[in-house]
């Protein structure tokens, strides 16, 4: 049987007469595809934010880091968390889809999703010998670096650390520092649509000490 001759598509045959046309592909091209962020990633630049487990009915004690082996750090004078300790984790529970009925609530939102006492306080213990803190416990926070008002899981040990009490706290004072207020600001901004969950999850998560500055809130 003799060899089938095809004829060259008028559109190659032009491309190829055409100097420096380039390689062409046949097939039906593939359709790209724009994904979504994977939950807990940055909606812009930054790194990945984990996701917790969420709310509990029943919490337990989480395993924190070994003894020694979280360094604080210090930004503008104010202490901050080892990132690879404590690198921030978020609730799956709170989106900006659902903050009217989460952190937006009326009557709070907080209590409903607090761990105990009983358990924060063993982590608490547990933590410091993570972080080498040997002051006042307490004078020191066991707090969440993403605050729960502004959707950070309640329980996961990443998202927990403890603050050591501001540069010039008089001992004995109890718990009063610095990053509370930026947190209290930041939650009436994304509840306000001033900026998003995600980007006031991000700012204090990368440094607490600018989040408002970067956000454009002060």
């Amino acid at each position: 049987m003799p060899p089938v001759r095809r004829a060259v598509p008028p559109i190659l045959l032009a491309c190829l007469l055409m100097t420096g046309c380039s390689s062409v592909q046949f097939g039906t091209p593939t359709p790209s595809r724009s994904q979504s962020p994977a939950p807990g990633a940055p909606g812009g630049s930054g790194r990945a934010i984990a996701v917790g487990a969420g709310p509990q009915k029943h919490y337990t004690v989480q395993e924190q880091p070994a003894a020694g082996s979280c360094h604080y750090r210090s930004e503008h004078g104010e202490p901050l968390e080892d990132p690879t300790c404590t690198p921030g984790a978020i609730s799956p529970a709170v989106t900006q889809a659902n903050l009217r009925s989460t952190i937006c609530r009326k009557g709070g939102y907080t209590s409903g999703v607090r761990p105990s006492a009983y358990v924060t306080g063993k982590e608490k213990r547990l933590n410091a010998a993570s972080y080498g803190y040997t002051g006042r416990m307490g004078d020191a926070e066991y707090d969440h670096l993403i605050s729960l008002q502004l959707g950070g899981d309640p329980n996961d040990p990443r998202n927990l650390w403890v603050e050591p009490a501001d540069p010039g706290h008089k001992k004995g004072a109890g718990v009063n520092n610095k990053k509370d207020p930026v947190e209290t600001k930041l939650h009436t901004a994304v509840c306000k649509g001033q900026v998003t969950l995600a980007a006031a999850q991000q700012a204090i998560v990368t440094d607490w000490t600018t989040a408002l500055t970067v956000l454009h809130l002060e």
